[in-house]
């Protein structure tokens, strides 16, 4: 217990799935935690439910000016930030031919621009004290589909972005490591909600699991864990690094 104790950790799209569960284990270790999400009423109720070290912010992470807002609060309510982890993303279904420019746009706005947003914001406060920033990309990154082009090469710049982040923080020596994360099928609600849209979700979740060479898909805490790690100083050698937690996906 206590690998995070009293870090300072600001994490995205907190409110369920991989976000509420690294939420947890984060604060299990003793954090001070202030998570934000587009849901207020999912988001306000998983702050509550996680206890009082635990504040929750409105916020679109697409949104330059309330980046700033965010961080500005950061700093006046707690006078730095250890940890940022953004988590945020959505998935978006389509092969070249059928995805609208909309969408595809979309995918990056939200699952690279926030990233992009949240590191630039957050990098001044950061720097004072040292940190750790965390992306989060997905095993899409490395393994394709022909009907997720807007999803496989948004999720692939975020490990090239991640890295060209890292370069300038060591090369600052500002005491920041920048590292993304690659989970694979992790069952969370909002697979869970896709599974059930197919017609015979049972089959669909049986070629879920065989899509991973360990033969069934990950959990939560699977990443949660290595957020823990990585928002620890005992991942305090490591940056520009791409962990893929995938069971095998990627390979």
């Amino acid at each position: 217990m206590g690998r995070v104790q009293d870090k300072i950790i600001l994490l995205t799209g907190g409110a369920m799935g991989l976000g509420r569960a690294g939420a947890q284990r984060l604060v299990d270790e003793g954090a001070r935690l202030i998570i934000t999400d587009h849901d207020v009423e999912a988001g306000t109720q998983t702050a509550k439910e996680l206890g009082e070290n635990v504040e929750f912010l409105e916020q679109d992470v697409t949104d330059p000016e309330r980046w700033t807002e965010v961080i500005g609060h950061v700093e006046a309510a707690y006078g730095r930030l250890d940890v940022l982890i953004n988590n945020a993303a959505v998935t978006v279904f389509g092969s070249i031919a059928d995805v609208s420019y909309e969408d595809f746009r979309r995918c990056y706005r939200v699952d690279v621009d926030s990233i992009f947003l949240g590191c630039k914001s957050a990098m001044d406060l950061m720097s004072k004290t040292g940190g750790s920033m965390i992306n989060l990309s997905s095993a899409a990154a490395i393994n394709a589909s022909a009907d997720l082009v807007a999803y496989n090469s948004a999720k692939a710049a975020i490990p090239m972005l991640t890295k060209s982040i890292a370069l300038y923080c060591a090369r600052e020596k500002n005491g920041v490591r920048v590292n993304a994360v690659l989970p694979g099928t992790i069952m969370t609600p909002n697979v869970e909600s896709v599974i059930a849209g197919t017609p015979d979700p049972a089959e669909t979740e049986r070629l879920f699991a065989l899509a991973q060479p360990v033969g069934h898909m990950g959990e939560p805490d699977d990443i949660a864990h290595l957020m823990v790690y990585l928002a620890s100083d005992e991942s305090k050698f490591a940056t520009g690094a791409a962990f893929a937690v995938d069971g095998g996906l990627s390979i």
